[in-house]
């Protein structure tokens, strides 16, 4: 997604946005000006003229009268199923504070692929957020669930949050503490 980061944009129209962290579901109204802070994973984080951070779907990208850029749109990967495709999957699921997924943040705890009888397979993800009361959770979980949902050989999908092991910063990957400065 092409997008003026840093920019205050005008919003053309209502936007159905989350707050983060609380995970509220408001609407900004027209005209409110906001300034996209983080665009990755296809959605969009933005700062409202009130300093509160959103996050804003992809699908309601217009809004802000930004258009995808080409190639961009979600495919599901082809071939049989692989559980690296699984992960690769979660890599596209961003933290809308931090510009790391939540693969190399280290959110996700576990992840099992299970044949079943049709020969497809089960694919239960147990991950945690940064903060327990981050309300970020459910979405992020849900984003985790759809793009899974997509991967070959995929029927069914199960992604719990777990607070035990509380997150700690020795869970995140040597990419994402380069990412962040954490030498």
């Amino acid at each position: 997604m092409s997008s003026p980061r840093h920019t205050p944009i005008e919003l053309g129209q209502d936007c159905d946005v989350t707050l983060i962290p609380s995970g509220q579901n408001v609407t900004l109204q027209a005209g409110e000006r906001v300034v996209v802070t983080q665009a990755l994973g296809g959605t969009i984080t933005v700062q409202t003229e009130r300093g509160h951070l959103a996050r804003i779907s992809s699908e309601d990208a217009y809004t802000l009268g930004l258009d995808g850029e080409p190639g961009e749109e979600e495919t599901a990967p082809l071939g049989p199923f692989e559980l690296e495709r699984v992960f690769e999957q979660l890599k596209t699921v961003f933290d809308p504070e931090i510009p790391i997924n939540v693969v190399d943040l280290g959110l996700i705890y576990a992840c099992d692929a299970h044949l079943l009888a049709d020969g497809s397979h089960r694919v239960e993800i147990k991950m945690s957020m940064t903060a327990p009361g981050c309300g970020m959770g459910d979405v992020l979980k849900d984003d985790a669930c759809a793009r899974v949902q997509g991967v070959p050989g995929v029927s069914e999908v199960d992604v719990e949050l777990v607070w035990d092991p509380p997150w700690d910063q020795s869970r995140l990957t040597e990419v994402a503490r380069l990412e962040l400065g954490l030498y």
